[in-house]
């Protein structure tokens, strides 16, 4: 399933696309924008794997967007002009489609779309609103999770060194679907684990390599309802 964000400065053009959309097998239009700067600040929290940008706009244009998204969505251009072709695909994009957009032509950029999601690897970093502020985490660096215990809407993220960082209002659901799933396991309701942070595990629990104090490490217990896929995972 394709899930796209629509950004274009004019309403009518929006809703064409829309309409495109809809007509479209198995994509769906979560949200559109006619504002670059609100698109930007909600892009990050919104579920969707493409973003289709006209180039084209008051303020901002759809490559300087593209520019700042890139990393984290895929992206199909739409404008009318021609000559900006060249420096849309500098950015490596999904496809650029001329206006006025016929149902055929998107149908081929959302079948290009479709192979790259489904074939895409999970991104080794995650961006999420936390406790100071936007901010990008290296999920290589990510040693444990836990749900916050002042508000469980909440996430406590233990890097490798120690340091702890709040995601704020991010479901475990979520949460996983950002991370590779080959390094981290969910154990528990309350509970991820970097599989790196493990020391020993049984079919109750596991040891890991976090230190409570000088003699004793942190034991996680494992759920009853995540020990088969965590066995599988551990190729047992």
């Amino acid at each position: 399933m394709i899930k796209c964000v629509i950004l274009d400065d004019e309403l009518l053009a929006i809703s064409y696309l829309k309409l495109l959309c809809e007509q479209i097998d198995n994509v769906e239009v979560v949200k559109a924008f006619n504002d670059p700067k609100i698109f930007l600040k909600e892009i990050g929290n919104i579920d969707c794997n493409l973003c289709i940008l006209d180039i084209e706009m008051p303020g901002m244009t759809g490559l300087q967007v593209a520019e700042l998204i890139s990393d984290s969505k895929k992206i199909i251009f739409t404008t009318a002009y021609k000559e900006y072709a060249a420096e849309a695909f500098d950015l490596n994009v999904v496809d650029y489609v001329r206006k006025p957009i016929k149902k055929e032509r998107l149908i081929q950029a959302f079948e290009k779309a479709k192979e790259l999601v489904e074939t895409a690897p999970k991104k080794s970093l995650i961006e999420w609103n936390t406790n100071i502020g936007r901010t990008v985490i290296f999920t290589e660096q990510i040693a444990y999770i836990k749900t916050s215990e002042i508000d469980s809407r909440d996430k406590d993220i233990i890097l490798n060194d120690g340091t702890t960082i709040v995601l704020k209002n991010l479901n475990f659901k979520n949460l996983l679907e950002m991370l590779p799933g080959k390094d981290f396991a969910q154990v528990n309701k309350k509970e991820i684990i970097a599989l790196s942070s493990i020391k020993v595990f049984s079919t109750n629990e596991i040891i890991t390599t976090l230190a409570i104090d000088d003699q004793s490490f942190l034991k996680l217990q494992i759920g009853e309802a995540y020990k088969s896929s965590l066995m599988e995972l551990f190729g047992k």
